[in-house]
């Protein structure tokens, strides 16, 4: 068979289909991918059904027709055919008379004409006006091809676009299924599309920009981390080199945790580096091609292929990446920091670089999960390391939100203070009632129980009076009663100094509390002890 080869069989092939990440494919290694690596299930599913692209490994999801659904890829045809004509542009004979060989080709018809069949054709009346060219000059065969023809009416010049469905017809289509639909001829929307394309690809470009500019930090990064790694192995020698023994051995232990730290840090970096390469060479495929697509596409070709390009292209423009490495070269030694025994003598010296854990750090308070409405309340991290000890040590990245479960809006701004020992204050006062989620992150990670769930309730106020006794609030009224409880010989129903259930302090009359500035803690009062307390308030 005549066509391009394919790029996983190498086989020539003149059904060439494009993936969504703009890798074109045969039919029939398109229909040995399966989902996700199960073989030769893509293209019995009609539904939507995801697979790896075998050239870039990127997961990309098929029509819900299957693969016989994808777009063909008609520039990687029609660039093959346009080779083939270049090594033999004369070899093709008249299209009309099939009598002498081509000499011009008509670029509106797409017609290969001889030397009488162009007189004739320059003659009639119906096709005077079409534009002839001589096959020497012929260039671009994308550009000059023969015209593309409807899958469903093979006869119909694929011509109009139907801007509804986003796709090129032809007169047929237009008639039947896309009657109601919007459209008009390819040369009037082409300019539209195509600018469109060409600012995602300036967007794409952009990227790739960035991600280039992280590469190289990412290899400064990588040296300074060694240079550095270097470094503190020197300091390290020379403070090991006054104990015989004892401190080469503490020395070499030493060097074996840096040298490990080293590594563990190079392969973050090594990690984060493959990822943005990835990243890197997806864009730049995707770039490559859409540069191709618009250079040297013709216009149908650009409107049946932008579909699955600008998908492709918006989709790895989205993609999130870190724009700077992610560790860094912190590294330090300290000659002064006990390190323990070592062949029964004390060493000094150790390399700090205690990394706070998120998962081991906790939280601490008398009551997490609830809080009063408009009352400053808190509760305390404490920070640990990967070993869970504690830091002792601030300065890290706490980050706080209190968000309301049913108001989106609603949220509250923590306070959060460092105490320098590894501890950090959080502070709050909500305004309104309800349940709140609670988020707290180190570093960007949810520490050990975040999120979790707070309920804020009113404050209840006191109903009543904060006063030393019955007796004395309500003038000596028999009938005035007290919440704690108390009463006095005589009739009186109310509280009195010394005598029995005076709690022996001020208090409030509507709950008992002996705190003034507390939440009343009486329940629904009676219409009578309801008389009674309203009584008390008023005298």
């Amino acid at each position: 068979p005549n066509g391009p080869p394919c790029p996983v069989c190498a086989q020539p092939s003149a059904s060439l289909r494009l993936l969504p990440c703009l890798h074109s494919l045969c039919a029939p290694c398109l229909r040995r991918l399966g989902p996700l690596g199960e073989a030769g299930r893509a293209a019995a599913s009609s539904s939507s059904l995801s697979v790896l692209c075998p050239v870039c490994d990127a997961e990309v999801s098929l029509p819900p027709g299957g693969v016989g659904q994808l777009t063909p890829d008609y520039l990687a045809l029609s660039r093959d055919g346009g080779e083939q004509e270049a090594e033999d542009p004369v070899a093709a004979g008249c299209d009309l008379c099939a009598d002498g060989p081509a000499i011009r080709r008509c670029l509106t018809c797409g017609a290969y004409l001889c030397l009488f069949c162009c007189q004739a054709h320059r003659r009639q009346k119906k096709t005077a006006s079409h534009t002839l060219t001589e096959l020497e000059n012929v260039k671009d065969c994308s550009q000059a091809g023969k015209p593309l023809f409807c899958p469903s009416h093979p006869t119909e010049e694929l011509r109009l676009f139907c801007e509804q469905c986003d796709h090129p017809v032809c007169r047929d289509c237009v008639v039947h299924r896309h009657r109601q639909h919007a459209y008009d001829f390819t040369g009037n929307v082409i300019h539209r599309h195509g600018d469109a394309l060409r600012e995602l690809l300036k967007s794409t470009q952009q990227h790739m920009g960035a991600l280039e500019g992280v590469l190289s930090q990412i290899d400064d990064m990588g040296s300074a981390i060694r240079s550095r790694a270097e470094a503190v192995a020197t300091e390290i020698c020379l403070f090991a080199s006054g104990y015989v023994k004892a401190i080469e051995e503490h020395r070499d232990r030493l060097l074996k945790q840096l040298e490990d730290l080293k590594v563990q840090k190079e392969n973050l970096l090594h990690l984060q580096k493959a990822q943005l390469q990835q990243l890197l060479l997806d864009m730049r495929t995707g770039m490559e091609f859409t540069e191709r697509l618009l250079t040297s596409g013709s216009n149908l070709e650009i409107l049946i292929t932008k579909g699955v390009v600008a998908s492709r292209l918006a989709k790895l423009n989205s993609i999130a990446y870190n724009t700077h490495p992610s560790v860094d070269d912190r590294i330090q030694f300290s000659p002064q920091e006990r390190a323990g025994q070592c062949c029964g003598y004390e060493v000094f010296g150790a390399i700090i670089n205690k990394v706070v854990d998120p998962t081991r750090c906790t939280l601490h308070g008398e009551d997490l999960h609830s809080a009063r409405q408009n009352q400053l309340t808190g509760f305390t991290l404490l920070c640990n390391d990967t070993m869970g000890e504690r830091m002792g040590r601030g300065g890290e990245a706490v980050r706080v939100t209190i968000t309301h479960n049913d108001k989106k809006d609603c949220a509250v701004k923590p306070t959060v203070c460092d105490n320098g020992d590894g501890t950090y204050r959080i502070s709050y006062s909500p305004e309104e009632p309800g349940l709140y989620a609670v988020c707290i992150y180190v570093k960007g990670q949810h520490v050990q129980g975040s999120p979790f769930t707070l309920m804020v309730k009113k404050f209840r106020e006191h109903r009543g009076v904060f006063h030393c006794c019955t007796f004395c609030s309500s003038g000596g009224q028999k009938a005035a009663r007290c919440a704690c409880g108390g009463t006095m010989p005589g009739g009186y129903q109310g509280c009195g100094h010394g005598h029995k259930g005076h709690p022996g302090c001020p208090h409030w009359s509507c709950c008992g509390q002996v705190k003034e500035s507390s939440e009343c803690l009486g329940g629904p009062a009676s219409d009578t002890s309801q008389r009674s307390l309203l009584r008390t308030v008023a005298l």
